[in-house]
This record gives structure tokens, C-alpha cells and sequence, in this order.
């Protein structure tokens, strides 16, 4: 019983928790890069460069061998390059955001130490009368 104890104490830590929401937010965030590099960047980029498709870029080392019927009974080897590049801007578009995210929350940190510390309350009026008590009874 102890070591479900243990583990249940060890799941429900902050930093665990915390950690759980981040790597399901930065799934979401990455399928949201992706499907903007995918279908908003690429085509354009790949209209500049004349109407080349990322996805289909490949250098082949060996052609599939196939037999009369058509099928394939030797699978062929192929460097998929343009899917390679397609990853790397989807990784540098994601470090950019996230670079920029703890950015700006740096920054927001730096404002909230910059501001002053607010004075301390002022006594109340129960205190107020108590201390002119406390003087009077000096006296």
C-alpha cells in the first residue's frame, strides 16, 4: 500500500501537474504549427521556387522492383529531403514562438519587480483608540 501511496503523492505534485499541462498544450501548439507551415507557408514558398511541393522532394537510391503483375516484391530506398525540411522550419517557426512567449513573460516578471512595494495599511480606527488609550494610561 505504501508504494500506491508514494506514487499517488508523487503524481499530484505541482511541478508534475504542471508539467502534464504543458506537454498536452505543446501537442495542440506544434499540430497548430504544422498545419500552418503545411498549408499556409509552403505552398507559396514552394510557388517561388516553381511549384515545387516540400513532400515530394526525394532522391532515390534504389527504384522499387516490381513483377509482372505490378506488385511490388522489392522495396526501393529513398531519402525523403523535403520532408526533412519541412520539419526543420516546423521546429524553427515553434522555437521562434516559444523564444517570444518566454520573452514576453520575462518581461512581464521584470515590470511586476519594478513596481514599488505598496505601503502598509495605515492603522484602523480600534487600533487608533487603543493606542491613544495605552498613552493615556502611561500618563
Amino acid at each position: 500500500m505504501g508504494l500506491v501511496k508514494e506514487f499517488k503523492t508523487f503524481a499530484m505534485k505541482g511541478n508534475v501537474v504542471d508539467m502534464a499541462v504543458g506537454i498536452i498544450i505543446g501537442g495542440a501548439f506544434g499540430k497548430i504549427v504544422a498545419s500552418f507551415v503545411n498549408d499556409v507557408l509552403m505552398p507559396p514558398i514552394g510557388m517561388l521556387l516553381g511549384g515545387v511541393d516540400f513532400k515530394e522532394l526525394k532522391y532515390v537510391l534504389r527504384e522499387d522492383v516490381l513483377n509482372e503483375a505490378g506488385d511490388v516484391v522489392t522495396k526501393g530506398a529513398t531519402i525523403l529531403y523535403g520532408n526533412f525540411i519541412q520539419t526543420t522550419i516546423d521546429f524553427i517557426i515553434i522555437a521562434f514562438a516559444i523564444f517570444m512567449m518566454i520573452k514576453a513573460m520575462n518581461n512581464l516578471k521584470k515590470k511586476e519587480e519594478a513596481k514599488p512595494a505598496p505601503a502598509p495599511p495605515g492603522p484602523t480606527k480600534d487600533q487608533e483608540l487603543l493606542t491613544e488609550i495605552r498613552d493615556l494610561l502611561k500618563k
